[in-house]
């Protein structure tokens, strides 16, 4: 027997990586429904390599009554709408928006790191998804901090164009394309050009002059990991379609050396230390797509500060930052909470 599953927002680059993932770990589904805006309705998206197709239904008219696991990734708007809808008919809904992240009813869950918290879902019957920079890096600081206690993060982003969407991956593309054959390349979903250069903004701008997506990942990495962690952020587009890349700066409160950050970070869980100190010795955003690790090069140590290392973090955020994480939560829910056969 198996669970009941609706994928919002199935026809979007997260919601089709949701179905891909979801056949790929052979989630026991008894059934899956493929929801989408009304303009997609009607569409037919298959499921995973299965080669069964789903016929997309309209968001509006659907009846969450008896489902038992909703995975959305339709953004806040839709969010906010549809999730207490979904969490009233007895649906739990595992969202990937930023909107229920920081509601203190909701938990915020990477399993890998805090899988304890999960068991405040029944609050409102909401778990949130978080931010994909801040998933990556919670999964690698995690046992480090288990290990020596950080007191002090700062990272530096290289996010690709896939985290803001197909339009993202399509003005890349484009822009690329017409810069070789001496057209245009103004920009329409970034501020700035994106081929062939880097945005120093993802996101909105706020008061004191950092921008929400370097918002996110400090106070989601304080909900996820520890309140106490000081974290400050810098978050960079790149002209790369699918991985996101991070430079982090760690300060512990215990000493720690690099070869003991070795030695626990390949046995840590969703981890692939991949170091070697040699040309190539290390892993690049084109070489984790498709992969559900999150992946660390570059360790070494800090002599600028008192117990300081740095290290290199890679995922495909499409994945470990969204839809695998999402199906992980999926699983983990099952298996403490919606046992099922």
């Amino acid at each position: 027997m198996g669970y009941r599953v609706v994928v919002v927002g199935a026809t979007g680059n997260v919601g089709r990586e949701m179905l891909n993932v979801l056949a790929e770990r052979e989630f026991p589904v008894e059934e899956v429904a493929a929801v989408a805006s009304p303009r997609s309705t009607g569409t037919e998206i298959e499921f995973g390599e299965t080669g069964r197709m789903l016929k997309v239904k309209n968001i509006e008219h659907f009846d969450f009554t008896g489902w038992d696991i909703a995975l959305f990734s339709a953004g806040s708007t839709v969010a906010k709408e549809y999730g207490p809808r979904a969490a009233a008919a007895g649906c739990v809904v595992i969202d990937n928006s930023s909107y229920y992240r920081m509601d203190p009813d909701v938990p915020l869950i990477v399993p890998e790191v805090n899988p304890e918290a999960i068991d405040g879902y029944k609050a409102k019957l909401i778990i949130a998804n978080p931010n994909c920079s801040t998933a990556q890096m919670v999964v690698a600081l995690k046992p480090l901090h288990d290990a020596a206690k950080i007191k002090r993060v700062v990272v530096s982003t290289y996010q690709s164009v896939s985290g803001a969407g197909k339009d993202g991956m399509d003005e890349l593309f484009e822009q690329s394309r017409n810069i070789f054959v001496g057209d245009s390349a103004e920009p329409k979903k970034f501020t700035k050009q994106i081929a062939f250069n880097v945005i120093p903004h993802i996101d909105s701008f706020l008061d004191d002059g950092s921008t929400k997506e370097e918002w996110k990942m400090v106070v989601e990495t304080k909900k996820i990991l520890d309140p106490k962690i000081k974290v400050t952020a810098t978050c960079v587009r790149v002209p790369v379609f699918v991985g996101h890349s991070e430079s982090i700066n760690l300060e512990f409160e215990d000493e720690i050396s690099a070869q003991e950050a070795q030695d626990i970070l390949r046995e840590a869980p969703g981890v692939m230390l991949v170091d070697k100190r040699e040309d190539g010795g290390y892993v690049t955003p084109v070489e984790c797509v498709g992969d559900g690790a999150t992946f660390v090069s570059r360790v070494r140590e800090d002599p600028t500060v008192d117990n300081g290392l740095s290290l290199w973090c890679v995922s495909d955020n499409l994945r470990k930052g969204a839809a695998l994480n999402a199906v992980q939560i999926a699983e983990l829910l099952g298996r403490r909470h919606l046992k099922k056969g």
